[in-house]
């Protein structure tokens, strides 16, 4: 395995690139604490938030990475557009039709990174030319597949492949951390782990949720109820609450009502209703943190240290 330059960080980590949450700040903090940190581009975004939220990661000339999702890409170009202009050290781009972007980025000379679910794709990302693969298993937030776990997915595709390798999903601290690197990861790519943040772009209420978090849930759920144009095989892992229970399983009866309900929680951060993307490992959160505080807990792994 050859780790390209751009990622030879103190510390084998990478930021996942939270939608929501993972701004700039976030970026620039875990960048700064020896890790990679990423931004997190939601389908409503353009161009002129990315190049700002790139100001602010990249402060001080730290490298920064961040992620696209394909499937929004063809109804906001300006987001490509802009990421060609800013270079940063590595993009990202997952779910969905991506090997178009992904060659783009490859052609100007731009390190590439996808999230694989299971082995058909990876066979995709082998096809689209990725430079780095993401194992992103059925533990972790946000979006993507709930097919395999994270170690099996891992195993099997560190067998298949001489790539740098990523591991996402239930990779908690220092331990998780040196597993997968013991199992050939080149590192961790970590989401979870960070919500807790300060610099994170979660309001304090929600974070106090975070804490209070027993389990989580994966369907379509918030989705739905938001009118997403996810695609469909691509659900979400988030907190589990009354709303959640209440649907998971019949997402396409949501009606309207049920909608409005949804949207009056969110904007009233009334979480009993409203949705928090966490992986399994959200109930390992507890307070709040700097970035700093949890790289140095992953930096733990570290054989010097």
């Amino acid at each position: 395995m050859h780790l390209p330059d751009q990622l030879r960080t103190p510390v084998p980590l990478i930021g996942a690139p939270m939608a929501g949450p993972g701004g700039g700040r976030l970026a620039h903090a875990v960048g700064a604490a020896g890790g990679l940190g990423m931004i997190g581009v939601a389908a409503t975004r353009d161009g002129g938030w990315i190049r700002g939220q790139a100001a602010i990661a990249g402060a001080d000339g730290t490298p920064y990475g961040v992620g696209l999702m394909a499937w929004a890409l063809p109804d906001a170009p300006d987001q490509l557009e802009a990421v060609l202009e800013l270079r940063p050290a590595l993009v990202s781009v997952s779910f969905g039709e991506y090997a178009g972007p992904l060659g783009r980025l490859r052609e100007a000379g731009i390190l590439t990174a996808t999230q694989v679910g299971s082995l058909d794709d990876l066979e995709a990302a082998l096809d689209a030319g990725a430079d780095v693969l993401v194992v992103r298993g059925a533990e972790a937030g946000g979006h993507g597949r709930n097919a395999m776990a994270t170690l099996p997915l891992l195993q099997l595709v560190l067998d298949r492949t001489n790539l740098p390798v990523y591991a996402a999903g239930g990779i908690l601290n220092h331990r998780g951390l040196a597993a997968v690197v013991a199992a050939g990861a080149a590192g961790a790519w970590v989401g979870t782990a960070f919500l807790g943040c300060v610099e994170t772009d979660t309001s304090p209420r929600a974070r106090q949720a975070l804490f209070a978090a027993t389990e989580t849930g994966y369907g379509r759920v918030f989705d739905v109820a938001q009118q997403a144009a996810w695609p469909r095989e691509f659900g979400g892992r988030a907190v589990a609450n009354a709303y959640f229970d209440a649907w998971v399983g019949h997402e396409d009866d949501l009606d309207e009502a049920a909608r409005e309900r949804h949207r009056k929680a969110v904007e009233a951060e009334d979480f009993t209703t409203a949705h928090l993307y966490a992986g399994e490992g959200v109930v390992a959160l507890e307070h709040e943190l700097t970035a700093a505080d949890v790289v140095a807990e992953f930096a733990r792994a570290l054989p010097s240290a």
